[in-house]
């Protein structure tokens, strides 16, 4: 008798970075749920849709209840996430599947949602990330459901069969088999085998970070300057500035990913460079490094990267003990450790 092949196991700092470290546009949870209204849209023949359904795990509700949408000037709405996905997303293009869309697509996908074509459907039997969308029009109809993480897609069906001709299903079931790989390996790691992980890096490894560094510094400084959605960041420059409260490393920690977390809940068209599977997560684990870093004159930038670098790692590890989504707020219990 044969044996079942075993999947091959997460064992570099390459392979959790690619993992667990990717730019994501906007809050992640309305992002899922354009990203998979976009993966059914994308089946049908038709350019003419008649109805979206979408139905959601609570969890997903709650994350993308209220957050504002990139590209809307602010705009709001699981219902307008949805649509937005259908007429302007490109799914290809992941949790950045919103990037194309313009005031065309947005025209578009509110008049759906005026005629009352949009419906948002809560599943309080589903736990964790689940999203299903139906998309219909001319006679057509596709379906596509998102599990696990928020851009596995698990079933992608055209008039009511399989679609097994699509590239993007078998990329993204090699990544769900490879992230099942790595959690099983992170949770069974100790803390001085993660570390001696961030000491393999290589050149590779070491741009990306710094892509990511940069990709978050940009949000930091959107916020700052615009004081967009709650102006947390902007509020706490100002104290620093008119000499209210000094300006440590903790204090700089704390305006940086404040100022970041309000320019990507207020809908700023800037992708955030993410962690464990969260834009959030990755503003609170790259940032905070980044402003004590700044205030330490012994921290080059091989030791930042490197910092950085584990901080992902401490994310993922602790992710794959407490799931993708969380009843208390991951950037605490996770990014934040």
């Amino acid at each position: 008798m044969t044996e079942k092949p075993t999947r091959r196991t997460v064992l570099s700092i390459k392979d959790i970075l690619r993992l667990e470290v990717a730019p994501a546009l906007g809050c992640t949870e309305p992002a899922a749920v354009a990203l998979c209204t976009a993966l059914a849209a994308s089946v049908l023949k038709t350019k003419q849709i008649e109805s979206i359904e979408v139905w959601l795990s609570p969890s997903i509700y709650k994350n993308a209840y209220a957050v504002a949408i990139p590209g809307t000037n602010g705009q709001v709405g699981i219902d307008l996430a949805a649509a937005l996905g259908g007429y302007g997303g490109q799914a290809e293009l992941k949790l950045q599947v919103l990037s194309p869309i313009d005031q065309k697509h947005i025209d578009q996908a509110h008049q759906l949602i005026r005629q009352n074509r949009v419906a948002i459907h809560l599943l309080n039997d589903q736990t964790g990330i689940y999203i299903r969308s139906i998309v219909t029009g001319s006679g057509e109809t596709a379906e596509a459901i998102i599990r696990g993480t928020h851009d596995n897609l698990v079933s992608l069906n055209y008039n009511g069969q399989p679609v097994t001709a699509c590239g993007l299903l078998s990329d993204i079931a090699e990544t769900r088999n490879d992230i099942e790989d790595l959690e099983t390996f992170l949770q069974g790691s100790t803390f001085d085998q993660l570390l001696a992980l961030v000491e393999q890096m290589e050149y590779e490894d070491y741009d990306f970070i710094r892509e990511g560094i940069a990709c978050n510094l940009k949000l930091a400084e959107h916020g700052l300057l615009y004081g967009c959605g709650l102006g947390v960041g902007k509020m706490l420059d100002r104290l620093s500035r008119e000499g209210l409260i000094s300006r440590d490393m903790i204090f700089s920690a704390r305006m940086m990913t404040s100022a970041a977390c309000d320019a990507r809940m207020s809908g700023a068209k800037l992708p955030a460079m993410s962690s464990a599977g969260s834009g959030n997560h990755g503003l609170t684990a790259i940032l905070p490094v980044w402003a004590v870093s700044q205030y330490l004159s012994s921290v080059d930038e091989t030791a930042l990267v490197k910092a950085v670098a584990l901080s992902h790692v401490v994310t993922g590890y602790i992710k794959a003990h407490t799931g993708r989504l969380s009843a208390v707020c991951g950037c605490s219990v996770a990014a934040g450790a």
